[in-house]
């Protein structure tokens, strides 16, 4: 049966799907940015930015951008009400005492356990870019990656063990993917969800590691009137 990958607005789109309520949240550069363009705006989420933001709403409409509100990635953002901006120093201190429920990064490789490199490629003449990776890989609550799974070489992003410098060991919960929705543990890879139409046993042998499935839940029998 032939499958669809998630474009990277129905990955964003759902990313946004498992934010819950009340949830404080820092969208890494790159594709985790996208997110806040689908979180309901019924929901209450706060949006940080390490270079000094908390209360970003979705992207500005086109001709809308104001450069002077810029999130970590440079792009133009907006505001919601009662949002704020403040010193980088004072980010980095929410980032490092553990106030960020969740943050979403990229990332070059991510092992069954979760450990995250997503920093460097330790190839000659790449450019390190640590930026608050580290911190808010350690410091958030919950640390998601969204990313593809394969590289341009058709390589697995998804390994037994990162062969880049890590950024954090231990500490990627999810990976969000065109394919699927990964956990991760220290015994290893379980599956979320996954796109329709894709088996199993193909979507492990493209990333080349077991996959346990999902766990049931118990079936809620109905109570029997006496």
């Amino acid at each position: 049966m032939a499958y669809q990958k998630r474009t990277r607005e129905q990955l964003a789109a759902r990313v946004a799907q498992d934010i819950y309520e009340g949830a404080i949240v820092n969208l890494g550069i790159g594709m985790p940015t996208l997110v806040a363009n689908h979180i309901p705006a019924s929901r209450e989420v706060i949006l940080h930015s390490e270079n000094g933001i908390l209360g970003m709403g979705p992207a500005p409409a086109e001709g809308e951008e104001d450069y002077d509100l810029i999130n970590a990635g440079k792009q133009p953002v907006t505001l919601l009400k009662g949002g704020s901006f403040f010193h980088h120093a004072d980010s980095f201190a929410m980032m490092r005492g553990g106030h960020l429920d969740i943050c979403v990064l990229g990332a070059f490789q991510v092992s069954a356990t979760g450990d995250l490199a997503n920093w460097h490629t330790g190839e000659a003449g790449a450019i390190p870019a640590v930026g608050g990776a580290m911190d808010l890989a350690i410091g958030a609550k919950q640390t998601w990656v969204m990313m593809d799974l394969l590289t341009k070489r058709g390589d697995s992003k998804v390994v037994t063990n990162c062969t880049y410098p890590l950024t954090g060991t231990a500490c990627v919960k999810r990976i969000y993917a065109e394919l699927a929705t990964l956990a991760c543990s220290p015994q290893g890879l379980r599956l979320i969800d996954k796109v329709d139409g894709l088996e199993h046993a193909e979507l492990e042998k493209l990333i080349g590691l077991p996959i346990a499935l999902p766990i049931a839940l118990p079936i809620a029998l109905p109570t029997l009137m006496v």
